[in-house]
């Protein structure tokens, strides 16, 4: 019935027929003429719903009203509860049902468009019609039919409601009475601490207070003649009333008690003072009813919190405490469910606990049991099988029981003491209840006892269940956000979605149209909630990140140099210039603080890090609607979005700096700190939440070795690969940066347009290692790729350059042996300079690719110490094939053939070139390189310096490009390596030798410097030797060339 009053009320989930223009002239009719229609209409399929749920719901549960009054019952809630709650629960449910149904505007139109349509399909009208239609227009007004139905009732309904004022006043008391008498107190009495909790009426501790409030207002409005001639009815209605101003028929559909009650009794005469008591009630409301749940709020948050933390540190307490856990529970869900009725915040949520039982009472209630049973001297002979089966079964309990892990079932048990109630509840019993009453108190505690061990669950269900929160989402989004921005509310915060796993409880199987609607609510609700805690927790873990790389950027060693000067200052007593600035402050004086109260914005990050994953220890997963949710996942992916997200749009950009029209760029061991702070941060996290913070790293660490995230972003391999290309090796091929074999790294030459950077400190081992550390195998193959491209490019010219001259190069190679020859062959022979040039462009790169794989074998050996023995299958590499060059590669290890150098140059060879022209031009381009040596001895910066270790020009490149680009030519082409590096060493020996013959001295100058480039590229080349060289070029010019650059200068430029 409520789904039909929400598709009614909602547009969007509206029957279409009633929205159909075409159907507005009869559903018009019908509402006119009802329920005396004469109508043909479209057949709509309500049977179930309205013929069947409305008729048993309101015909048969008012019959069992009547019997229940025929009876005359002793209707006592402290004698026989569950009878008692159960006529209670009876009445208000039939109530609610028909202002439920008055509530549908559509009920006569649905109704007798049904009728029509079964009139229409079987030729007569449904049975049950004129019985509905009847009672549809007997409930026009349904409350002052109610007060007519339940007039010869008032006495019944009275007595039950009048056995409440023991219980209710009870309940209902202000915070300042709790707190005085220190109720879920379990410290107040330390010598009774392990004494069971009990009562006389064990189950009214725990009864929810709205349904005695439902009970109170409604049920006194039935019987409203009560409240005229009994005054102690009157006051407990006037308590009731004082309670609120709503009261819930089911879900969010609400009472307003003072509205309804005012007008009802106003059409009655002789009520003038209840309307007087009405308004007062209500102004009483408005001033003090929320203070006074205010402050019940309050002292129920410090009670919740004391009762967790003793039954933390002791949870033997929960056996004979577990009474105060179910009361603090009900108590904590009355205000909840006070909060959401009236639309207020909600300022916290009640915890989950999880209980076990003993059964030291259990032996207690069977001698209580069998005692009053002994002292009965009439016990008929239905209620004395009763009593045999209670004194049997409680009988049979023993402790093995618990200890064999029996699993036990005593509903038989409390479906026999409902029997019971029954059975000596009504007037002319042999056994009342009500002269022995004892009885009820031992096996209310019995039952209470029993429900501990077989029904938790439903315990737990009774208690805490929150379902209602699924029908008020924008309130409890509401609460949700005014907890987030309260910081001891964070570490409750998952009690939000959790609250989402009540909802299945809402569903029901005789209305499954509605299942899919809660069903997608809750998710819905439960996955907004989940996703706004892991990013509130994924923001701040991101700020505690930038602080902690903030901090660990002080102690970054280019930072300690004002700190060494200041240092030197004061050690040479001399004062520091005017002009410099105040010292900073050193790393590490945040932690100093005069005050502790002074926090910090760490201390505040860190705080609400700890109550925000506090959240997440509540519990591991749940299930919503078949659902398992499981809250860390969330929080991953959460981080992992964000962290990608942010680390390359902000974190690395930021920590990069990389300016494209400056060329500046941090260096790859300041920005490898940075990350590991990160990375060492985002690992704490792992310290307060159980979730895998390697993973997440190795998910967004791995799309920074590739050219672009997921997001489409630059990366470090993209950034990185762009400066090193565009920055350091272009200035590189010229004379600005020069590569230092020595020290493993490229060197700036001092000259007058200054670089913007000083190449040193960007390809020393350190850095590199830091590069190949940060952009992995991957980005280090992207990188090669990227060089491969510039090599293949001035391959591509070289070979161009080659076949222009390929004429003079044949004959060259043909007449080496005759220097005449040769001298008339070199002046037609064009570009021997821009040939050097390139090669000597390909050999930087090629150097550099050395230099960046060899730092990648030491990071590879570190970090896989299992992988190191591929040093030693490296020694073989000369006899296997080019797949396995491939692998060793990728893993850092130096191949005598680079396999990317061999993929670029097959790539080059087009369809229009025959195998036997590509070997043809590459063996004129080795020997056009080297009859081009000597003009190498003409430029001022070909001087070998020995503190660098090669040319200031970079010329000692030249053997890297020869060896490497001889090896992949000839591996495309499959011809012998060997022997076509022997023909070029003896070329180049040839043309380098006839510079002893040239008498000028201008060409011969740094003669020595580039003859030690024959001993350069025998010494790389793993297919020459020594015994070659010397066969073709005689050592004792290679021992006096290296001693004369040791004795001289270098030229100045």
């Amino acid at each position: 019935m409520f789904f039909l009053l929400q598709i009614c009320a909602d547009s969007k989930l509206r029957p279409s027929f009633l929205t159909d223009k075409a159907m507005e002239p009869a559903i018009k009719y019908i509402n006119k003429k009802f329920p005396n229609i004469d109508f043909r209409g479209n057949n709509v399929s309500m049977k179930q719903f309205i013929c069947t749920i409305l008729f048993i719901t309101t015909f048969t549960v008012f019959i069992l009203c009547l019997v229940a009054f025929d009876l005359k019952s002793y209707i006592i809630m402290s004698l026989n509860f569950e009878f008692t709650k159960n006529y209670l629960d009876l009445i208000i449910t039939y109530t609610s049902v028909i202002i439920t149904l008055s509530r549908i505007d559509d009920k006569k139109v649905l109704v007798g468009m049904f009728n029509c349509a079964h009139e229409m399909t079987n030729g007569c009208s449904d049975p049950s019609y004129p019985r509905l239609g009847q009672m549809f227009v007997e409930y026009e007004h349904p409350w002052k039919k109610l007060t007519e139905e339940f007039g010869p009732h008032t006495r019944s309904v009275t007595a039950a409601l009048l056995s409440l004022k023991m219980v209710y006043p009870r309940r209902n008391l202000p915070a300042e009475q709790w707190r005085s008498a220190q109720l879920l107190n379990l410290l107040n009495a330390p010598a009774t601490m392990m004494d069971p909790a009990c009562c006389d009426t064990m189950a009214c501790e725990y009864l929810p207070l709205d349904v005695m409030e439902r009970w109170i207002i409604i049920g006194f409005l039935l019987c409203h003649n009560s409240l005229n001639s009994n005054q102690a009815s009157l006051e407990l209605w006037k308590m009731g009333l004082r309670s609120g101003i709503y009261l819930t028929l089911i879900r969010d559909e609400v009472l307003n008690i003072h509205k309804v009650s005012e007008d009802l009794l106003d059409s009655f005469k002789g009520y003038h003072k209840r309307i007087a008591d009405i308004k007062e009630c209500r102004e009483h409301v408005l001033a003090n009813c929320g203070a006074m749940h205010r402050e019940r709020r309050n002292f129920l948050r410090g009670a919740l919190k004391e009762l967790c933390k003793v039954l933390e540190d002791e949870p033997g307490l929960l056996g004979p405490k577990a009474l105060f856990v179910f009361m603090a529970l009900s108590f904590s869900r009355d205000e909840v469910l006070w909060l959401v009725r009236h639309s207020e915040n909600m300022p916290k949520i009640k915890m989950m606990l999880s209980f076990t039982f003993g059964f030291t009472n259990g032996h207690w209630g069977v001698l209580k049991a069998t005692q009053n049973c002994i002292n009965m001297y009439v016990c008929p002979e239905e209620e004395s099988v009763l009593f045999s089966s209670f004194v049997s079964t409680l009988s049979a309990l023993s402790i093995k029981q618990v200890e064999n892990k029996e699993e036990f079932d005593f509903r038989a048990l409390r479906m026999d003491w409902l029997r019971l109630q029954a059975y000596t509840s009504v007037a002319k019993a042999l056994l009342p209840m009500k002269d022995y009453t004892d009885l009820p108190k031992v096996m209310n505690l019995i039952q209470f006892h029993t429900r501990m061990v077989d029904s938790l669950e439903d315990m737990l269900h009774e208690t805490s269940e929150l379902s209602i929160l699924c029908f008020y989402p924008r309130v409890f989004e509401k609460m949700f956000n005014q907890s987030s921005e309260e910081m001891p509310m964070k570490r409750y915060l998952m009690s939000f979605p959790l609250a989402c796993s009540h909802f299945s409880q809402c569903a029901h199987t005789l209305c499954p149209e509605e299942v899919n609607i809660l069903e997608k609510r809750s998710l819905s609700l439960c996955v907004t909630f989940l996703d706004q805690i892991a990013k509130q927790t994924s923001g701040v873990m991101l700020e505690i990140c930038a602080e902690q790389r903030n901090l660990n950027d002080q102690l970054l060693p280019k930072h300690c140099a004002e700190t060494i000067s200041a240092a030197r200052h004061r050690k040479q007593k001399k004062q520091l210039p005017k002009n410099k600035e105040v010292q900073k402050e050193k790393p590490g004086a945040e932690s100093l603080r005069k005050n502790r109260i002074i926090e910090t914005n760490m201390d505040k990050l860190h705080l609400t890090l700890t109550e925000l994953s506090s959240s997440y220890t509540l519990c591991t997963d749940f299930t919503v609607f078949n659902h398992i949710v499981v809250p860390t996942e969330f929080l991953l992916s959460h981080l992992e979005i964000d962290f990608v997200k942010t680390f390359s749009s902000r974190i690395i950009l930021k920590m990069i700096n990389y300016n494209q029209t400056t060329q500046e760029i941090a260096r790859p061991t300041d920005l490898l700190a940075g990350i590991r702070t990160y990375t060492t941060s985002l690992h704490n996290l792992s310290c307060y939440i159980n979730v895998d913070i390697t993973r997440l790293m190795k998910n967004v660490l791995l799309q920074q070795t590739q050219p672009l995230d997921s997001n489409g972003g630059p990366t470090i391999t993209h950034l990185y690969t762009t400066w090193y290309l565009e920055a350091l090796l272009r200035q590189a091929s010229g004379t600005l940066i020069v590569h230092c074999p020595t020290m493993q790294c490229f060197v700036s030459q001092t000259t007058d347009s200054e670089l913007t950077f000083r190449a040193e400190e960007f390809s020393d081992v350190s850095e590199l290692q830091a590069l190949a550390e940060l952009i992995g195998p991957y980005g280090m193959k992207f990188l090669g790729e990227n060089l491969m491209w510039h090599i293949t490019s001035q391959v591509s010219e070289l070979k161009k350059m080659v076949i222009e001259n390929m004429d003079v190069l044949v004959q060259m190679k043909n007449n080496f042996d005759k220097p005449e020859e040769m001298t008339i062959l070199k002046k037609r022979l064009t570009g021997g300079e821009n040939v050097l040039k390139r090669t000597t462009i390909i050999g930087v790169i090629l150097s550099f690719r050395l230099m960046v794989q060899d730092c990648l074998q030491d990071v590879r050996s570190n970090r896989i110490v299992v992988i190191t023995q591929l040093t030693f299958i490296g020694s073989l590499l000369r006899e296997v094939t080019l797949n396995v060059f491939e692998l060793a590669s990728a893993a850092g290890l130096k191949c005598n053939i680079d396999p990317d150098l061999v993929v670029a140059i097959r790539n080059m060879k087009t369809d229009n070139t025959s195998s036997e022209e590509e070997h043809k031009i590459s063996r004129l381009l080795l020997i056009y390189i080297a009859v081009s040596l000597p003009i190498l001895a003409l430029d001022p910066n070909s001087f070998y310096n020995q503190v660098h270790g090669g040319h200031n020009n970079n010329i000692h490149c030249l053997a890297t490009a020869i060896n490497q680009l001889a090896a992949a030519m000839f591996t495309v082409q499959n011809k012998n390596i060997e022997q076509q590096l022997k023909e070029f060493l003896l070329l180049a020996s040839s043309t380098l030798l006839q510079l002893g013959q040239n008498v000028e001295k201008v060409e011969v100058k740094n003669r020595e410097s580039v003859y030690l480039l024959l001993d350069m590229i025998v010494e790389e080349s793993p297919f020459l030797s020594q015994d070659m060289l010397e066969s073709c070029f005689p050592y004792v010019l290679l021992r006096n060339a290296y001693r004369e650059v040791s004795v001289q200068l270098p030229s100045a430029p």
